[in-house]
């Protein structure tokens, strides 16, 4: 029987998760957590700090040190609402949005030379399969928890 633990920390490595710094785009150097909100920011219009919090799993204090980092190199920026003065919409500053869109590249193309080893059934069974296990992980009582 297949050893499911070694097979997705072999994955794990692969795709770089380990690495204390993910990506590096001109001087920038990018952490996996930062990357993961540019990521987010790129893809919505400006949402608020609490929105990108729940949807990346954080909880807002670490989610707010890392913004604080990201809003100093100059990659976010961070605006009160003008009717809620509580709440902070993000968006991308210019270079911000260079970055995330280079980082999206990048990934999309080393993904891309990942499948080209693969048939397109293969590939398209490998999406549908990680999509299925997205699905049953959100449904998951120790989601994103340890195991202790």
């Amino acid at each position: 029987m297949e050893n499911v633990r070694e097979l997705f920390q072999v994955m794990t490595r692969r795709f770089g998760l380990l690495n204390k710094n993910c990506c590096q785009v001109g001087g920038s150097e990018v952490s996996m957590v930062q990357s993961h909100i540019l990521y987010e920011l790129l893809r919505k219009d400006n949402p608020s700090m609490q929105q990108v919090a729940e949807n990346l799993g954080m909880d807002i204090t670490t989610f707010s040190r890392q913004i604080q980092n990201l809003v100093k190199q100059g990659l976010v920026s961070k605006s009160p609402l003008s009717n809620d003065r509580r709440v902070y919409q993000l968006s991308l500053t210019p270079q911000g949005n260079y970055i995330a869109a280079s980082i999206d590249a990048q990934m999309n193309q080393y993904l891309a030379e990942v499948f080209s080893n693969m048939s397109e059934f293969e590939k398209e069974m490998v999406i549908k399969s990680v999509k299925l296990l997205n699905n049953a992980m959100s449904k998951s009582t120790v989601c994103c928890k340890p195991l202790i």
